[in-house]
């Protein structure tokens, strides 16, 4: 993928009504551009008041202009922001004249692709620019900034440069095979993988904490019918989402909700209760029930605490994937005089009275794998999480085999290829197009 010659333009503000808005161009050269639109380009990075001409020389709107020269803004080209007022119609306006002047309507996150392409930016703070515009929690945004600001890179770039000064060393033997390599070489080998092992834990670690993050939890409620499901989502949503009746089968299809819990998303689904029924709506909304557990990260199995767990509950479960996270939660607890508490994976509580229900909220990090305290996370994709994971097993793999350098360093090799996708010094044209292609229009 190689940086277009094009001047791109587009509103880099989100749509509506608001007191300003911005529309942004970028481009090799926008003087011309400038001179026609505003009457003069502006000083850099001064910004100038003036009025936004259209073809005839009259005012579309009166705003600010900004211009930053090249290589220092943000694509590394030539840029112009033009700060009007937020009215969609004269940002449409503006826009438009800007294209009428040859600028293009910009394609979704184009200008930040721009920035990697001219190494304004490697690619996973690249995508932690979405992320920090996507974050639903102070802790989401905190983690975005961090990898936007670097740690995230510069912690990967310092396990490939640990890879490469590995492959030096186990790739001297190779070229030079009349010298042999003692034990204090090879030892040595040995030392500094264990090293490279750790600190890829680490950031695996640190990875799936951000991963969490980014990408939350998806918890369903399921169990049969009138066991509690709608009143525990209302009770860890704060609020009356879902109907609670006393009648079996009142919830007929899935009710969904947002929450956080110490700044980690979760999405709980509330779902028709499970059992045998000639309802052909109730037979629909289980089926969705089903569809929705095979997705969920964690199952949340509800059964009366006055019954305990039965034979169809544990019918349930035997048809649930196999490698599910789930807690069985015992609720009621209130109508059977049993206080709060957990064993194992079950806890006993009341979504009515609420007893229980911080029990239930901390297991449910626990299962997801979050661990509190996570001041250094940094926001990681799936890709980055995945591609950690490929380094930490072929790193792995190299340590079993020390006696056969050519294989070892193979393995080193395909562990330093896995790590340099994360920052995009090697990474697929059709990935970067599936990256940017996510991102909001004037971003």
């Amino acid at each position: 993928m190689t940086a277009s010659r094009d001047v791109i333009a587009a509103i880099a503000t989100a749509p509506g009504r608001a007191g300003i808005g911005v529309v942004r161009l970028s481009g090799p050269d926008l003087r011309p551009i400038a001179e026609r639109l505003l009457g003069r380009l502006p000083a850099p990075r001064r910004a100038m008041r003036a009025a936004f001409l259209d073809a005839e020389g009259c005012a579309i709107d009166d705003g600010l202009a900004l211009y930053f020269p090249a290589p220092r803004s943000y694509t590394g080209e030539d840029v112009l922001e033009l700060q009007g007022h937020g009215g969609p119609v004269v940002l449409a306006m503006v826009l438009a004249r800007c294209v009428a002047l040859g600028a293009r309507p910009a394609e979704p996150g184009e200008f930040t692709r721009r920035a990697f392409l001219n190494d304004r930016l490697d690619l996973a703070q690249a995508e932690s620019v979405a992320d920090l515009i996507d974050a639903s929690t102070e802790a989401a945004v905190r983690s975005a900034l961090r990898s936007l600001q670097g740690e995230f890179s510069a912690r990967v770039h310092r396990l490939l440069d640990s890879l490469v000064a590995l492959r030096v060393l186990v790739e001297a033997t190779l070229d030079f095979p009349e010298e042999e390599v003692d034990a204090a070489d090879r030892a040595e080998v040995a030392r500094r993988l264990t090293l490279v092992c750790g600190a890829l834990d680490e950031a695996l670690a640190g990875a799936r904490q951000g991963s969490l993050l980014r990408s939350g939890i998806h918890v369903v409620l399921a169990g049969q019918p009138n066991v509690g499901k709608s009143s525990l989502l209302n009770r860890l949503a704060g609020e009356e989402l879902a109907i609670v009746t006393p009648i079996a089968g009142t919830t007929r299809d899935a009710v969904r909700q947002g929450i956080h819990i110490e700044g980690v998303p979760i999405v709980v689904v509330d779902t028709a209760g499970l059992r045998e029924t000639q309802d052909e709506v109730e037979r629909i909304g289980i089926a969705r029930t089903w569809s929705e557990i095979e997705r969920a990260d964690v199952l949340l199995l509800l059964v009366d605490a006055r019954n305990g767990v039965t034979a169809v509950d544990e019918a349930i479960v035997a048809n649930l994937p196999e490698k599910l996270a789930r807690i069985v939660v015992h609720n009621k607890i209130d109508l059977d005089g049993r206080g709060p508490g957990e064993s194992g994976d079950t806890i006993h509580l009341s979504a009515r009275t609420g007893e229980g229900i911080d029990l239930l909220r901390r297991r449910l990090l626990d299962a997801a794998g979050w661990r509190a305290g996570g001041a250094g996370t940094f926001m990681a994709r799936e890709r980055h999480v995945a591609a950690l994971d490929r380094a930490r097993e072929r790193v792995a793999a190299a340590t079993g085999i020390l006696d056969q350098p050519e294989l070892l360093a193979e393995e080193l090799r395909l562990a330093q290829a896995a790590l340099a996708e994360i920052t995009g010094e090697f990474t697929a044209d059709d990935l970067l197009g599936e990256i940017f292609s996510r991102f909001c229009i004037g971003k």
